[in-house]
């Protein structure tokens, strides 16, 4: 199984067993970027996680987005660049710029 697939269905089973999900997907990269677009991480109710977005350097700020995404079921989407102090201060020096759609999963 594909680490998408995998992902996907550890977010249904997690659905299944009555948690609130929320999935992010890379939708765009610009320069160097940890992980290229169509990278995926879901996100549990309980904040359990499988799979990633960033390879680390903006996963905390995406974690608190999909637990808020779960509580509100409002979709966001999410930028992080080096122009931006939110990108210095969760990691993403790294020249690069990283757009991520946060969505809840039904």
């Amino acid at each position: 199984m594909s680490d998408h697939a995998e992902i996907l269905q550890q977010a249904a089973e997690w659905r299944a067993a009555g948690k609130g999900v929320a999935l992010a997907t890379v939708v765009k990269t610009w320069g160097s970027s940890p992980r290229p677009a169509g990278a995926k991480l879901a996100v549990a109710d309980n904040g359990a996680m499988v799979g990633s977005v960033s390879g680390g350097c903006v996963e905390g700020a995406v974690i608190e987005q999909a637990l808020e995404t779960i509580r509100d079921r409002k979709v966001r989407l999410l930028d992080f660049g080096v122009s931006d102090d939110q990108a210095w201060e969760v990691g993403l020096a790294c020249g690069g710029k990283i757009e991520i759609f946060v969505e809840p999963v039904e």
